[in-house]
């Protein structure tokens, strides 16, 4: 459960650091590392917040628990 929302937040912040590079080599306003640290900073913390405001968490707490049952 944890884990497959930890991947998920992950991937968003390697998404928004790749995007970040991507905007840099056309832009050259920042430190390349800190665009990246930045982007995916942003990505990760975003994509856990909107998990936990939708509910992700709570459905698969549900799911797992009715797993356990089994």
């Amino acid at each position: 459960m944890f884990r497959s929302i930890l991947t998920a937040a992950i991937l968003t912040g390697i998404f928004c650091s790749a995007f970040a590079v991507a905007i840099d080599v056309f832009t050259d306003m920042l430190d390349r590392t800190n665009v990246i640290l930045a982007s995916f900073a942003s990505g990760f913390f975003g994509s856990l917040i909107a998990q936990t405001v939708l509910g992700r968490w709570k459905e698969n707490r549900k799911l797992a628990l009715r797993r356990h049952e089994k």
